[in-house]
């Protein structure tokens, strides 16, 4: 059996003993005092490749977009709490900061508002596109097919070097930031045979995203702030969160010199997996059935703890704390619904849930924290959005953090990503005609 030695992190060494041989690996030590065993020449030197299904302890790149500590709870972006920027920042000014590494000044964030602003409005063949698609099309489906149609009514910006046009992302990036709400209210005013009326230059990224969905045909109609920041901060705190599923498949299709529309596009496919992105779906059909039996939460917590239910909304795959986001949205929540001016009657069964769970030892000894989906789901009903949408939502948020990995990748990408396999089959077989099997 293998046998690892590292009494000095400081040799930035460490020597793994398989049989009688002896190999040296180097340790990899990030900022925030991570380490890593790099393996990239374990197998030339041994023959041996690492197992690791599902790679949850498998370090894929070296990144400086987002930190996160799960055991404590922390959430970084660029070494900003994410705290500290849902209180004092927006989701644009925030997406320049994730794509770009430093918060913008104020011409920079001028400049790169009126970028945004400027492609919001589809070419018309990319509507037709998104027209043309079957109804019955989920959004998040269409939402990828947009993008690529994005992508060729926007050749310029999808060259040939590698894919990997720096000179071109400033464009590429905004457009693609600017348009997901359009193709996502597209589709949705499509599904519902109402013309949808222009964004403009004058409103803010959520009034526009939200009058494009819910407003006027003519345009007229005034969206409450409260309500976009309410989505705003929704937004923001989605902009990133490291090498999920989404994300490192943005970064292995840009891996292969995919240029960004054709790598998002495939985020967002990654991203409309139930187990990603379907979660918050999953916890208002919880609190609605729980809702619709009569039942307060109690009778499913006991249900929970006997296995006979799950508890959605709760736990994590990376945080072992409450998810700092979640404690944002706990808040923003009650807000959002005094702003409309609605009552949710899922609410408070919501936040018996979380009372109860946090204080009973069956969910505290499993570090069952509610996350981030669990109250996100709650402030989107509430504004108006579909189920089916919620998702799409999601993708939204999460689009610069994608820009800013396929970023890394073209600048700092050396080798197309190619993971390995333990083969499991069948060995050598000899073909057997068909009338004798």
């Amino acid at each position: 059996m293998p046998n690892f030695y590292y009494p000095f992190v400081m040799d930035n060494t460490a020597k793994i003993t398989i049989g009688e041989k002896t190999y040296d690996l180097n340790i990899i030590q990030g900022t925030e005092a991570e380490l890593a065993l790099d393996i990239s020449s374990l197998r030339r030197q041994s023959k041996f490749i690492t197992f690791d299904d599902g790679y949850g302890n498998t370090g894929s790149c070296e990144s400086s977009v987002t930190f996160i500590d799960g055991d404590k709870g922390i959430l970084r972006y660029r070494g900003y709490d994410i705290a500290n920027l849902a209180e004092n920042s927006n989701f644009l000014e925030t997406s320049y900061l994730v794509m770009y590494g430093e918060l913008p000044n104020s011409a920079e964030l001028e400049n790169f508002s009126d970028r945004v602003s400027n492609y919001s409005k589809l070419p018309i063949e990319v509507t037709q596109a998104i027209k043309a698609l079957p109804l019955s099309t989920h959004p998040m489906g269409v939402l990828a097919s947009g993008l690529q149609a994005l992508g060729g009514a926007y050749p310029q910006f999808c060259t040939n070097n590698r894919g990997h046009d720096l000179e071109s992302f400033d464009e590429a990036a905004a457009l693609i930031i600017s348009t997901v709400p359009t193709i996502a209210s597209t589709r949705y005013r499509n599904s519902l045979s109402e013309n949808m009326p222009s964004p403009s230059p004058s409103n803010t990224y959520c009034e526009n995203f939200l009058s494009m969905m819910f407003g006027n045909e003519d345009g007229s109609g005034e969206i409450p702030k409260s309500v976009s920041n309410a989505l705003d901060l929704i937004f923001l705190l989605h902009a990133d969160h490291e090498q999920n599923c989404s994300t490192s498949t943005c970064r292995m299709i840009a891996s292969g010199g995919a240029n960004p529309f054709a790598s998002v596009a495939g985020a967002v496919s990654a991203l409309w997996g139930p187990l990603h992105g379907g979660a918050n779906m999953a916890v208002i059909k919880m609190l609605n059935d729980i809702h619709d039996s009569g039942d307060d939460g109690s009778r499913f917590i006991e249900s929970a703890k006997q296995g006979k239910t799950r508890l959605m909304g709760f736990g994590h795959r990376v945080y072992r704390n409450y998810d700092p986001r979640a404690k944002i949205l706990k808040s923003a929540c009650d807000e959002a619904l005094e702003a409309l001016g609605v009552s949710s009657p899922i609410l408070s069964i919501a936040r018996r849930l979380e009372e109860e769970a946090l204080k009973d030892d069956y969910f505290v000894e499993r570090k069952l924290y509610p996350n981030v989906d669990f109250y996100s789901g709650i402030i989107l009903q509430a504004l108006g959005f579909p189920t089916d949408m919620f998702t799409v939502l999601f993708a939204i948020g999460r689009a610069p953090g994608w820009l800013a990995h396929w970023k890394e990748i073209a600048e700092n990408g050396k080798k197309i990503h190619r993971p390995r396999q333990i083969y499991q089959g069948s060995q050598l077989r000899s073909f057997i005609p068909i009338l004798d099997r």
